[in-house]
C-alpha cells in the first residue's frame, strides 16, 4: 500500500511542522508558543487549522495549556490512566447498545502519537481507521485507531495483519479495529495501558459529533502489547454526555 500526499490530512500534515519544531529547539521544554495569530503568520495557515493542530498536540501530552500564560512545551506527557482491553463500543454500550459508523479507513505516514506509541519508524505505513460510534442517533464517541506497520504483525501477531488484509469495504466494515484484534487474538496474549484526559472537541471532531467546538471532552488513549511491542494505539473522544465509562487511576 503506497502512501500519497493526498491520503495525509492538512492537520496532521499542520501537527508534524509545529512538532518538528519542537523537537529541534525551536520551541524547546518550558517555552511559550507565540500567540495563535502570529504562529498561524509564521506557518501561512489559517487559525482554525492552527486551532486543531495545537488541541491535537496538547492531548499528546506535547503542550499544556497555562491560563494567563498561553501554550507552553511539556518535558514529558502525563502518567494518568485506566486500563482495560475491551472494545469501546462494548465498553460504553452497558446502558443501550452502540454501533459503529465507519468515517474513515486509510494509511498514514507516523505522527509523533504514532511514533511514541507504535515506535514506529519515519516513512512507515500505518492503517488508520476513524469511527463513530453511535446509540440511538447519537454521536457518543468519535474513536480513531492506528495498527503498527505490516511487517511487526506479521513478526508479532500474523492473525490480526490478516484479520486486517481481510476486512471488508469501509462501507461494511461497522467494526472498530480493536474488536478485529480481540477476535484475531483467541490464544494471544494482550496487554494494554490507556490515559485519560480532560479536553474540549475542537472545530473538526466537533462538527463529526455533532456538537460545539468549545464542548467540554474526556480523550482517552490506549496502547495494546504483545509482549513488549505495541500492535494497536487509538484515541477515544467522548464528548459531555457520553455513556459511562468504568476507570482505573494509579500513580
Amino acid at each position: 500500500m503506497a502512501v500519497s500526499g493526498q491520503q495525509r490530512r492538512p492537520v496532521v500534515v499542520l501537527y508534524e511542522r509545529i512538532a518538528d519544531a519542537i523537537h529541534e529547539g525551536t520551541y524547546p521544554p518550558g517555552s511559550t508558543l507565540p500567540s495563535e495569530p502570529r504562529l498561524a503568520a509564521e506557518l501561512g495557515v489559517s487559525r482554525p487549522a492552527l486551532r486543531e493542530a495545537l488541541l491535537l498536540l496538547q492531548e499528546d501530552g506535547l503542550l499544556t495549556v497555562r491560563r494567563g500564560v498561553g501554550r507552553t512545551v511539556n518535558d514529558r506527557p502525563p502518567r494518568r490512566g485506566y486500563e482495560h482491553i475491551q472494545p469501546l463500543e462494548e465498553l460504553l454500550s452497558a446502558g443501550s447498545p452502540l454501533r459503529v459508523r465507519p468515517l474513515l479507513r486509510a494509511v498514514e505516514e507516523p505522527t509523533d502519537f504514532t511514533t511514541q506509541h507504535l515506535l514506529a519508524p519515519a516513512r512507515a505505513e500505518l492503517r488508520f481507521w476513524e469511527s463513530l460510534l453511535v446509540g440511538e442517533g447519537t454521536a457518543a464517541a468519535l474513536s480513531q485507531e492506528w495498527a503498527a506497520a505490516e511487517e511487526v504483525l506479521d513478526r508479532t501477531h500474523p492473525a490480526f495483519v490478516e484479520a486486517l488484509r481481510a476486512h471488508p469495504a469501509p462501507a461494511q466494515a461497522a467494526t472498530s479495529m480493536l474488536a478485529v484484534l480481540s477476535t484475531a487474538s483467541r490464544g494471544v496474549g494482550l496487554t494494554a495501558h490507556s490515559g485519560v484526559t480532560a479536553t474540549l472537541l475542537g472545530q473538526r471532531r466537533g462538527e463529526q459529533l455533532g456538537r460545539p467546538a468549545d464542548t467540554p471532552a474526556v480523550l482517552v488513549t490506549q496502547v495494546v502489547r504483545v509482549g513488549q511491542t505495541p500492535i494497536l494505539a487509538a484515541k477515544h473522544m467522548l464528548p459531555t454526555g457520553a455513556p459511562a465509562m468504568p476507570v482505573l487511576q494509579s500513580n
